[in-house]
Protein backbone atom coordinates (compact mmCIF):
# COMPACT_ATOMS: atom_id res chain seq x y z
CA UNK A 1 0.00 0.00 0.00
CA UNK A 2 1.48 2.80 -1.13
CA UNK A 3 2.01 6.06 2.31
CA UNK A 4 0.07 9.07 2.70
CA UNK A 5 1.71 12.36 3.66
CA UNK A 6 0.30 15.60 5.19
CA UNK A 7 2.74 18.60 3.12
CA UNK A 8 3.77 20.90 5.77
CA UNK A 9 6.18 23.45 3.54
CA UNK A 10 6.68 23.99 -0.06
CA UNK A 11 9.84 25.74 -1.96
CA UNK A 12 8.43 24.73 -5.80
CA UNK A 13 10.94 22.04 -6.28
CA UNK A 14 11.10 19.99 -3.02
CA UNK A 15 7.90 19.52 -0.55
CA UNK A 16 8.56 19.23 3.39
CA UNK A 17 6.13 16.07 4.11
CA UNK A 18 4.90 14.52 7.37
CA UNK A 19 3.80 11.17 7.46
CA UNK A 20 1.49 9.32 9.75
CA UNK A 21 4.22 8.54 12.00
CA UNK A 22 5.30 12.34 12.85
CA UNK A 23 8.08 11.27 10.54
CA UNK A 24 9.08 14.52 8.42
CA UNK A 25 10.95 13.88 4.93
CA UNK A 26 11.53 15.47 1.95
CA UNK A 27 10.38 14.87 -0.77
CA UNK A 28 10.12 15.87 -5.09
CA UNK A 29 7.14 15.43 -7.18
CA UNK A 30 6.93 13.42 -10.42
CA UNK A 31 7.10 14.27 -13.56
CA UNK A 32 3.92 13.49 -14.86
CA UNK A 33 2.33 15.61 -12.25
CA UNK A 34 4.39 18.91 -12.92
CA UNK A 35 2.77 18.66 -16.30
CA UNK A 36 -0.90 18.21 -15.14
CA UNK A 37 -0.79 21.20 -13.44
CA UNK A 38 -1.25 23.51 -16.14
CA UNK A 39 -3.53 26.35 -14.79
CA UNK A 40 -1.44 26.44 -11.69
CA UNK A 41 2.66 27.16 -10.92
CA UNK A 42 2.81 24.25 -8.51
CA UNK A 43 0.36 21.41 -8.59
CA UNK A 44 0.94 20.40 -4.92
CA UNK A 45 0.56 23.04 -2.11
CA UNK A 46 0.75 23.22 1.49
CA UNK A 47 -1.88 21.20 3.67
CA UNK A 48 -2.33 19.20 0.59
CA UNK A 49 -2.39 15.31 1.22
CA UNK A 50 -0.28 13.50 -0.69
CA UNK A 51 0.52 10.01 -2.04
CA UNK A 52 3.64 9.08 -1.78
CA UNK A 53 5.66 5.92 -3.90
CA UNK A 54 7.01 2.82 -2.16
CA UNK A 55 10.34 3.05 -3.53
CA UNK A 56 12.68 5.99 -3.54
CA UNK A 57 14.38 8.43 -6.34
CA UNK A 58 18.08 7.41 -7.09
CA UNK A 59 19.12 10.22 -4.42
CA UNK A 60 17.08 7.98 -1.86
CA UNK A 61 14.16 10.55 -1.48
CA UNK A 62 10.62 9.86 -1.29
CA UNK A 63 8.44 10.62 -4.43
CA UNK A 64 5.46 12.28 -4.29
CA UNK A 65 3.10 10.55 -7.19
CA UNK A 66 -0.16 11.97 -6.46
CA UNK A 67 -2.67 14.45 -4.30
CA UNK A 68 -6.37 13.18 -2.70
CA UNK A 69 -8.72 15.40 -3.62
CA UNK A 70 -9.26 18.68 -1.94
CA UNK A 71 -12.32 20.08 0.18
CA UNK A 72 -10.90 23.75 -0.82
CA UNK A 73 -7.85 25.71 -1.53
CA UNK A 74 -6.48 29.18 -1.61
CA UNK A 75 -4.78 30.67 -5.15
CA UNK A 76 -3.68 33.93 -5.73
CA UNK A 77 -2.26 35.18 -9.16
CA UNK A 78 1.26 34.50 -10.10
CA UNK A 79 3.74 37.40 -9.58
CA UNK A 80 4.62 37.15 -13.04
CA UNK A 81 1.25 38.76 -13.60
CA UNK A 82 0.67 35.57 -16.47
CA UNK A 83 -2.85 33.65 -16.47
CA UNK A 84 -1.49 31.01 -14.37
CA UNK A 85 -2.49 31.01 -10.54
CA UNK A 86 -0.16 29.81 -7.47
CA UNK A 87 -1.95 27.75 -4.93
CA UNK A 88 -1.31 28.93 -1.54
CA UNK A 89 -2.57 26.52 0.86
CA UNK A 90 -5.21 23.56 0.58
CA UNK A 91 -7.73 21.59 2.98
CA UNK A 92 -7.86 25.00 4.99
CA UNK A 93 -10.82 24.32 7.84
CA UNK A 94 -11.21 27.72 9.28
CA UNK A 95 -9.18 31.21 8.79
CA UNK A 96 -8.64 33.38 11.90
CA UNK A 97 -8.04 37.19 10.66
CA UNK A 98 -6.23 39.26 13.08
CA UNK A 99 -7.74 43.26 13.65
CA UNK A 100 -6.08 45.74 15.26
CA UNK A 101 -7.79 49.72 15.18
CA UNK A 102 -4.42 51.22 15.76
CA UNK A 103 -0.57 50.05 15.36
CA UNK A 104 -1.41 48.87 12.48
CA UNK A 105 -4.96 49.99 11.50
CA UNK A 106 -7.30 47.71 10.45
CA UNK A 107 -9.40 49.08 7.47
CA UNK A 108 -13.17 47.74 7.18
CA UNK A 109 -12.56 47.36 3.42
CA UNK A 110 -9.64 45.01 3.95
CA UNK A 111 -11.56 43.00 6.26
CA UNK A 112 -14.48 42.70 4.23
CA UNK A 113 -11.97 41.96 1.35
CA UNK A 114 -10.49 39.29 3.36
CA UNK A 115 -14.29 37.73 4.07
CA UNK A 116 -15.25 37.60 0.47
CA UNK A 117 -11.91 35.85 -0.63
CA UNK A 118 -12.79 33.66 2.38
CA UNK A 119 -16.06 33.04 0.97
CA UNK A 120 -15.13 32.19 -2.49
CA UNK A 121 -12.99 29.20 -1.12
CA UNK A 122 -15.64 27.74 1.63
CA UNK A 123 -13.52 28.85 4.39
CA UNK A 124 -15.45 29.81 7.51
CA UNK A 125 -13.76 32.84 9.71
CA UNK A 126 -13.26 33.95 12.72
CA UNK A 127 -12.74 37.55 13.13
CA UNK A 128 -10.09 38.19 16.71
CA UNK A 129 -9.84 41.49 18.04
CA UNK A 130 -6.64 42.15 19.07
CA UNK A 131 -4.52 44.65 21.34
CA UNK A 132 -7.73 45.04 23.24
CA UNK A 133 -5.68 46.13 26.34
CA UNK A 134 -4.32 49.27 24.30
CA UNK A 135 -7.93 50.66 23.77
CA UNK A 136 -9.48 53.78 24.87
CA UNK A 137 -13.48 53.83 25.46
CA UNK A 138 -14.22 54.96 21.84
CA UNK A 139 -12.08 52.35 20.64
CA UNK A 140 -13.48 49.38 22.36
CA UNK A 141 -16.80 50.66 21.86
CA UNK A 142 -16.16 50.32 18.08
CA UNK A 143 -14.85 47.05 18.54
CA UNK A 144 -18.42 45.97 20.31
CA UNK A 145 -19.96 47.57 17.01
CA UNK A 146 -18.14 45.75 14.68
CA UNK A 147 -18.75 42.22 16.79
CA UNK A 148 -22.13 42.72 16.49
CA UNK A 149 -22.06 43.60 12.70
CA UNK A 150 -20.01 40.74 11.40
CA UNK A 151 -21.31 38.33 14.17
CA UNK A 152 -25.25 39.22 13.09
CA UNK A 153 -23.76 37.97 9.48
CA UNK A 154 -22.31 34.40 10.13
CA UNK A 155 -18.65 35.72 11.58
CA UNK A 156 -17.52 34.64 15.44
CA UNK A 157 -15.53 37.50 16.98
CA UNK A 158 -13.13 37.48 19.99
CA UNK A 159 -11.36 40.11 21.77
CA UNK A 160 -7.92 39.09 22.48
CA UNK A 161 -4.43 40.14 23.87
CA UNK A 162 -2.03 37.81 21.84
CA UNK A 163 0.86 37.95 24.46
CA UNK A 164 -1.91 36.61 26.91
CA UNK A 165 -2.34 32.90 27.00
CA UNK A 166 -5.21 32.97 29.09
CA UNK A 167 -7.24 35.15 26.55
CA UNK A 168 -5.75 32.96 23.26
CA UNK A 169 -6.38 29.65 25.27
CA UNK A 170 -9.57 28.95 23.66
CA UNK A 171 -8.19 28.42 19.93
CA UNK A 172 -5.96 25.60 21.38
CA UNK A 173 -9.32 23.81 21.38
CA UNK A 174 -10.74 25.29 18.67
CA UNK A 175 -7.99 24.56 16.46
CA UNK A 176 -7.09 20.70 17.87
CA UNK A 177 -7.65 18.43 14.60
CA UNK A 178 -7.73 20.79 12.30
CA UNK A 179 -5.65 22.93 9.58
CA UNK A 180 -6.16 26.72 9.97
CA UNK A 181 -4.88 29.83 8.85
CA UNK A 182 -3.99 33.07 11.39
CA UNK A 183 -3.60 35.98 8.91
CA UNK A 184 -3.83 40.34 9.02
CA UNK A 185 -1.63 42.95 8.35
CA UNK A 186 1.56 43.01 9.17
CA UNK A 187 2.09 44.51 13.06
CA UNK A 188 -1.23 42.82 14.08
CA UNK A 189 0.45 40.29 16.13
CA UNK A 190 0.12 37.50 13.89
CA UNK A 191 3.11 35.15 15.13
CA UNK A 192 2.33 36.62 18.67
CA UNK A 193 -0.48 34.99 19.02
CA UNK A 194 1.14 31.67 17.16
CA UNK A 195 3.70 31.48 20.36
CA UNK A 196 0.88 31.86 22.67
CA UNK A 197 -0.40 29.25 21.48
CA UNK A 198 2.21 26.90 20.99
CA UNK A 199 5.41 28.21 22.70
CA UNK A 200 7.58 25.73 21.28
CA UNK A 201 7.06 27.04 18.44
CA UNK A 202 8.76 30.23 18.84
CA UNK A 203 8.09 32.04 16.02
CA UNK A 204 10.29 35.03 15.07
CA UNK A 205 7.74 38.14 15.68
CA UNK A 206 8.53 40.61 12.71
CA UNK A 207 9.71 38.13 10.26
CA UNK A 208 6.88 38.00 7.98
CA UNK A 209 5.97 41.69 7.61
CA UNK A 210 9.86 42.40 7.34
CA UNK A 211 9.43 40.55 4.05
CA UNK A 212 6.53 42.35 3.40
CA UNK A 213 8.08 46.13 3.53
CA UNK A 214 11.00 44.42 1.24
CA UNK A 215 8.43 42.92 -1.10
CA UNK A 216 9.94 39.16 -0.71
CA UNK A 217 6.26 37.95 -0.97
CA UNK A 218 6.97 37.27 -4.54
CA UNK A 219 9.74 34.57 -3.66
CA UNK A 220 7.86 33.60 -0.53
CA UNK A 221 5.51 30.03 -0.04
CA UNK A 222 3.61 29.18 2.36
CA UNK A 223 4.42 26.84 5.54
CA UNK A 224 2.35 25.00 8.03
CA UNK A 225 2.90 24.70 11.87
CA UNK A 226 2.46 22.16 13.87
CA UNK A 227 0.86 22.45 17.35
CA UNK A 228 2.07 20.63 20.39
CA UNK A 229 -1.96 20.58 21.16
CA UNK A 230 -2.98 19.14 18.07
CA UNK A 231 -3.58 20.95 14.93
CA UNK A 232 -1.79 22.83 12.17
CA UNK A 233 -1.18 26.96 11.53
CA UNK A 234 -0.78 27.88 7.62
CA UNK A 235 1.28 31.00 7.07
CA UNK A 236 0.58 32.60 3.76
CA UNK A 237 2.11 35.53 1.75
CA UNK A 238 0.17 37.69 -0.03
CA UNK A 239 -3.09 37.49 1.93
CA UNK A 240 -4.22 40.92 1.29
CA UNK A 241 -5.46 40.29 -2.44
CA UNK A 242 -5.51 36.63 -3.10
CA UNK A 243 -9.18 36.24 -3.15
CA UNK A 244 -9.94 39.09 -5.22
CA UNK A 245 -8.72 37.61 -8.45
CA UNK A 246 -10.98 36.35 -10.55
CA UNK A 247 -14.41 36.59 -9.07
CA UNK A 248 -16.47 36.89 -11.92
CA UNK A 249 -18.68 40.50 -11.08
CA UNK A 250 -22.00 38.85 -11.15
CA UNK A 251 -21.41 36.52 -8.76
CA UNK A 252 -19.55 38.81 -6.39
CA UNK A 253 -22.74 39.28 -4.15
CA UNK A 254 -23.20 35.66 -3.62
CA UNK A 255 -20.36 36.16 -1.12
CA UNK A 256 -21.46 38.71 1.26
CA UNK A 257 -23.93 36.37 3.49
CA UNK A 258 -26.37 39.58 3.77
CA UNK A 259 -26.69 39.79 0.73
CA UNK A 260 -26.95 36.15 -0.73
CA UNK A 261 -29.98 35.67 1.66
CA UNK A 262 -31.68 38.40 -0.35
CA UNK A 263 -30.43 37.58 -4.10
CA UNK A 264 -34.25 35.94 -4.80
CA UNK A 265 -36.55 39.10 -3.96
CA UNK A 266 -34.96 41.20 -6.46
CA UNK A 267 -37.05 41.79 -9.41
CA UNK A 268 -34.86 40.78 -11.71
CA UNK A 269 -32.70 37.70 -11.71
CA UNK A 270 -29.65 39.22 -13.05
CA UNK A 271 -29.35 42.22 -10.49
CA UNK A 272 -26.14 43.55 -9.79
CA UNK A 273 -27.40 45.62 -6.89
CA UNK A 274 -26.42 48.80 -7.93
CA UNK A 275 -29.07 51.03 -9.89
CA UNK A 276 -32.14 48.33 -11.17
CA UNK A 277 -35.50 49.01 -9.84
CA UNK A 278 -36.47 47.01 -6.70
CA UNK A 279 -33.62 45.61 -5.86
CA UNK A 280 -33.86 43.84 -2.35
CA UNK A 281 -30.29 44.58 -1.02
CA UNK A 282 -30.49 47.97 -1.66
CA UNK A 283 -33.56 48.27 0.00
CA UNK A 284 -32.28 46.69 2.94
CA UNK A 285 -29.06 49.30 3.33
CA UNK A 286 -31.80 51.82 2.85
CA UNK A 287 -33.22 50.34 6.15
CA UNK A 288 -30.37 49.60 7.76
CA UNK A 289 -30.25 45.16 7.84
CA UNK A 290 -27.14 46.00 5.35
CA UNK A 291 -24.26 47.95 6.52
CA UNK A 292 -23.40 50.95 4.09
CA UNK A 293 -19.61 49.76 5.38
CA UNK A 294 -20.13 46.40 3.62
CA UNK A 295 -22.30 47.72 0.74
CA UNK A 296 -19.45 50.46 0.20
CA UNK A 297 -16.88 47.36 -0.52
CA UNK A 298 -19.30 45.96 -2.96
CA UNK A 299 -19.20 48.38 -5.00
CA UNK A 300 -15.41 48.92 -5.14
CA UNK A 301 -14.82 45.03 -6.10
CA UNK A 302 -17.70 45.50 -8.71
CA UNK A 303 -15.98 48.12 -10.14
CA UNK A 304 -12.54 48.23 -9.85
CA UNK A 305 -9.54 47.03 -12.86
CA UNK A 306 -8.36 43.97 -11.50
CA UNK A 307 -5.27 44.33 -13.38
CA UNK A 308 -4.72 47.58 -11.71
CA UNK A 309 -5.33 45.89 -8.19
CA UNK A 310 -2.83 43.02 -8.64
CA UNK A 311 -0.33 45.57 -10.08
CA UNK A 312 -0.13 47.65 -6.61
CA UNK A 313 1.56 45.97 -3.43
CA UNK A 314 -1.16 45.32 -1.41
CA UNK A 315 -0.39 42.59 0.50
CA UNK A 316 -1.32 42.59 4.50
Amino acid sequence: MPKTGKVRKSTGKWYTVEIPDGTVVNCRIRGRLRLEGLKTTNPIAVGDTVILENDRDEEGKMVISDFEPRTNYIVRKSTNLSKQMQILAANVDRAYLIVTLRSPVTQLAFIDRFLVAAESFRIPVTILFNKIDLYNEKELEEIERLSKMYETIGYPCFKIKAEDPETVAFLKKEIDGKQVIISGHSGVGKSTLVNSIDPELDLRTGEISQAHLQGQHTTTFAEMHKLSSGGYIIDTPGIRAFGIVDLEKEYISHYFPEMRSLIGECKFHNCMHINEPKCAVKEAIENGSIEQSRYKTYLQLMTEDESEVHRKNIYG
